[in-house]
């Protein structure tokens, strides 16, 4: 449907000669405004129908001379680059789905060997891992980027250029968040798919589930990933306890799997200080800096084994050292109040603990840019769009601990 306006007529003996001349009507003139060059919405004066912009008033540059169409066209290939590349975080910590539930294979037992007879033939083997059936949320999410005529008239690329940037972080910001919260939530979930009501997990959070058998470990279905250290401060023998955990259900360095564990810059001062038995302290391991970290003094029969030192950064996320198996992640994301460990496979991996659904049609995924009601001049008026959710996808490759001496776990305000 064409944008139409009345407008003050010429009078009996002059109608507007032009094909937007629609028909008569007590004086006034139907007009079509894009055909006479004018935006709707955009008008001069001071006072209603005392004059419009005609298309040689539409503002097409920036004030520093760039084309508006050319940054529109930028614009696109940033949304490029931001859809090809994801936070180092979340690529380490989720895989990518599609649809809205999965059955996920979970780490369980293998098959076996039997001792061979003269002549009888061994029982046939078959893998029977265990699976869940997963779901994943999903929502849409937009913010809309206006402009009138007259900021455009006065505005510099830069100035252009800074909307888009804070959309941009905006939308990694979102991501971050909805998958932190899906982490430090304890509480299961439930989405509506096809008219079905399917489970949205978190980590083992005793709700009954029995976690599958790993070589001679068993689960109840009280197990909880969701725990407290029992103390007001943090002690070597909580990462401990993680380590020991995450190993009992085979996310170990063994099966290919790196131990994370991500902490506020709080807890990280604490962690620095953790040392073995063997150097005068509690835990089974020493923190060990990272290349480039504060150094520290240790026993002169200290070795470090393996690689020796790790590297200070994991694909862009901030590594301050490590304990054992675990990589220590700083950064202030984090509550200062819990720490929160999680088991990789690498970037988006499959065996990566957290879900991250986008949808089934390809081209609705990531950032977009969408076109407001004006398409000539799309900068005018444009909306940032982005639909996603999240699920656990392997409940035991993750813990997260609050340092509290209170038993009972307490969901972060921020993430509640």
């Amino acid at each position: 449907m064409k944008t139409q306006l009345w407008t003050p007529g010429m009078g009996p003996d002059r109608i507007l000669e032009a094909p937007v001349a629609l028909r008569s009507k007590k004086g006034m003139v139907l007009a079509d405004l894009l055909e006479l060059g004018i935006l709707p919405g955009i008008a001069g004066g001071s006072e209603p129908l005392q004059g419009f912009h005609t298309a040689a008033d539409i503002v097409t540059q920036t004030t520093d001379g760039r084309d508006l169409n050319i940054i529109w066209t930028e614009f696109m290939q940033l949304l490029n680059v931001v859809n090809s590349e994801r936070q180092a975080l979340l690529r380490f910590l989720t895989f990518q789905v599609s649809n809205p539930q999965e059955l996920v294979a979970q780490q369980g037992q293998g098959v076996d060997f039997e001792e061979a007879s003269e002549f009888g033939e061994p029982v046939a083997s078959r893998v029977q891992p265990t699976y869940f059936n997963m779901g994943y949320t999903f929502k849409w999410y937009d913010l809309a980027s206006r402009y009138t005529w007259q900021y455009l008239a006065d505005a510099t690329a830069a100035m252009v250029d800074s909307v888009a940037n804070a959309a941009v972080e905006a939308f990694y910001r979102l991501q971050l968040f909805e998958v932190l919260k899906t982490v430090f939530n304890n509480n299961n979930l439930t989405t509506t798919i096809n008219q079905n009501s399917v489970p949205v997990y978190k980590f083992y959070n005793a709700d009954g589930t029995v976690p599958p058998p790993y070589k001679n470990n068993t689960f109840l279905g009280t197990h909880n990933h969701y725990r407290t250290t029992g103390a007001g401060t943090l002690v070597a023998g909580d990462l401990d306890e993680m380590i020991a955990d995450f190993e009992s259900h085979g996310y170990s360095q063994a099966n290919g799997y790196r131990q994370v564990l991500m902490v506020h810059t709080t807890q990280g001062s604490v962690i620095r200080g953790f040392r073995s038995v063997a150097n005068g302290g509690t835990g089974t391991y020493d923190f060990i800096p990272a290349q480039g970290q504060p150094g520290v003094i240790l026993n002169t029969n200290q070795q470090f084994f393996g690689q020796g030192q790790i590297a200070n950064t994991l694909a862009g996320l901030n590594v301050i050292g490590t304990y054992g198996p675990l990589i220590i992640v700083q950064d202030d994301w984090l509550p200062t109040t819990h720490i929160f460990g999680f088991c990789t496979g690498g970037s988006e991996s499959l065996g990566n603990p957290v879900g991250f659904r986008e949808h089934a049609n390809a081209q609705l995924r990531g950032l977009r840019l969408v076109k407001g009601k004006q398409a000539n001049y799309p900068l005018i008026d444009s909306f940032w769009a982005v639909g996603f959710g999240t699920g656990i996808r392997h409940r035991g490759a993750g813990m997260v601990m609050e340092v509290t001496a209170d038993p009972s776990y307490d969901i972060p305000s921020v993430y509640a």
